[in-house]
């Protein structure tokens, strides 16, 4: 059955897509505030049919955690789902992502409306200005940026390093850095179309405040997102062997 619901819902997910990229395609050119509000439609349908469909639901924790003013969030990435949470939860937020993305045709189209920052790891210092310019446009504006530390989605209990561009970004932007762990990929497992129904959890954990030094500051921020991801994968597993 679970197999069922998960063929099911790639099939209305790949549907809402085609229905939304060839429906507001024009946007682009002539209404591009229209187009930029489409990758947070689709990031909703997403949820819904997650829910409605294969049984999968997000639960968010520590709202209270995110402060009144800019900040920078630094995501674990395990899946599409709380990536999906995120562009919903964070509309006008600049989300951090790989140029590669930018360069799809329609996806790319789509994903740039957001005012995304695109990392080109090849572009050297050019590149790191430019981000660290876009970056202080986006918290002059009060708006929140969105990263994800690690640069790529992990599966439950793998490591790996994390990219040094949050540090910069952190000792750049001078704002507070709200910690995410979460336990998306025990429900949703990457490169895996098959998800296990359930509720998934991301929390948002207490702010680190900026002005630390590096080396400290990437220190607390790893500490606290993967102990705080590992208590969230066991409590996933507590549950199933319920």
């Amino acid at each position: 059955m679970t197999a069922i619901r998960s063929c099911a819902f790639l099939v209305l997910s790949l549907g809402v897509m085609v229905f939304l990229g060839l429906t507001m395609l024009p946007a682009l050119l002539l209404a591009r505030r229209l187009a930029a509000r489409t990758p947070v439609w689709f990031a909703g349908a997403q949820l819904f049919l997650l829910d409605v469909v294969a049984g999968l639901r997000l639960e968010v924790r520590g709202r209270n955690n995110l402060p009144d003013g800019p900040a920078l969030i630094a995501v674990k990435h395990q899946s599409a789902l709380e990536a999906y949470a995120l562009v919903r939860l964070f509309p006008d937020a600049c989300f951090v992502i790989k140029q590669e993305i930018v360069r799809l045709p329609v996806v790319g189209w789509f994903a740039s409306t957001l005012d995304c920052l695109a990392i080109d790891r090849s572009a050297g210092l050019a590149s790191l200005r430019r981000i660290l310019g876009h970056a202080a446009r986006v918290t002059s504006e009060g708006r929140c940026i969105v990263i994800f530390p690690e640069g790529t989605r992990t599966a439950p209990g793998e490591r790996v390093a994390y990219q040094r561009g949050v540090a910069g970004l952190y000792a750049s932007l001078g704002v507070p850095v709200v910690p995410v762990a979460l336990n998306c990929g025990v429900f949703w497992p990457r490169r895996r179309i098959r998800k296990r129904p359930g509720c998934a959890v991301m929390a948002f954990l207490e702010s680190i405040p900026p002005a630390l030094p590096r080396a400290q500051f990437m220190e607390e921020l790893e500490s606290r997102i993967e102990t705080g991801t590992i208590e969230l994968v066991a409590e996933a597993r507590r549950r199933d062997r319920c």
